[in-house]
């Protein structure tokens, strides 16, 4: 009787590819703490991340706390505290908090699973193919998904086969870009009209768009490194059940750690 293995270390759908690798925790739970759901999104719990992402979008703007920062950053206090509605405050600071010990306790977890799971060395389905999708693993450049992910973020998610990630990023790209008014501000700010570009734009929406934009690069790059040492790794195993000798150990690449 062949012995199931108790963990995955990958899971290959038509959406894209799930797996377990080592992160660390605090780079996490910073995530987490710039853009409450993007911690998540980066463990892989689209469910949750989705839903943090959304409640931060909405309580935030109705309690205008973007619009306090900005009038915070030009030493504009008094403008900062008549602005902000104190009565979505209590709202905001528990989930906050939550989201970021979440994440932290969720990463250090998903690290042991991660060893227990490389321990058992169990196999990878490396091709799914559907009416809608194929999907499949192989080595890609994670430079050319940075590339796309600072043309339009969601791209360099869309370039990993990433589809729930990439349609998600792209939505709320499209959308928070919209209400920000960003295109005729960076549309008067190219003409050089600066005190137009800064009056058109909606500062509670455009605050949003730097976090989203970073998470798309580093999401993009980190998913596709960890694909490369994916496919090493299941490149290995086939050689070594495959041809290599029962009694022979070749030392392990760095690479495959």
């Amino acid at each position: 009787m062949v012995k199931k293995p108790r963990r995955q270390i990958a899971y290959v759908s038509l959406l894209g590819i799930t797996q377990l690798h080592l992160r660390n925790p605090f780079i996490i739970a910073w995530w987490s703490a710039a853009f409450p759901g993007f911690g998540h999104l980066l463990l892989s719990k689209y469910f949750r991340g989705f839903l943090l992402i959304g409640w931060e979008m909405v309580i935030n703007s109705q309690m205008h706390l973007n619009e306090a920062m900005v009038y915070t950053f030009i030493g504009q206090f008094e403008q900062a505290k008549a602005i902000i509605d104190l009565h979505w405050m209590s709202f905001y600071a528990p989930v906050y908090l939550f989201s970021i010990y979440d994440c932290y306790r969720t990463s250090l977890d998903l690290n042991l699973n991660f060893i227990l799971a490389k321990r058992e060395n169990a196999p990878i389905d490396v091709f799914k193919i559907g009416c809608m999708e194929i999907n499949y693993l192989d080595k890609r450049s994670p430079w050319v998904a940075i590339v796309w992910s600072m043309l339009m973020p969601g791209m360099g998610q869309l370039y990993t086969n990433r589809i729930l990630n990439a349609f998600f990023l792209l939505a709320n790209w499209v959308v928070i870009s919209y209400l920000a008014h960003l295109l005729d501000g960076l549309q008067y700010l190219f003409m050089w009209d600066l005190t137009r570009s800064v009056s058109v734009v909606e500062m509670k929406w455009l605050l949003f768009l730097p976090s989203i934009y970073g998470f798309a690069i580093y999401d993009a790059y980190v998913n596709t490194v960890e694909y490369n040492k994916l496919f090493d790794r299941e490149q290995a195993r086939l050689l070594e059940s495959n041809y290599q000798h029962p009694h022979f150990r070749f030392p392990e690449s760095p690479l495959l750690k």
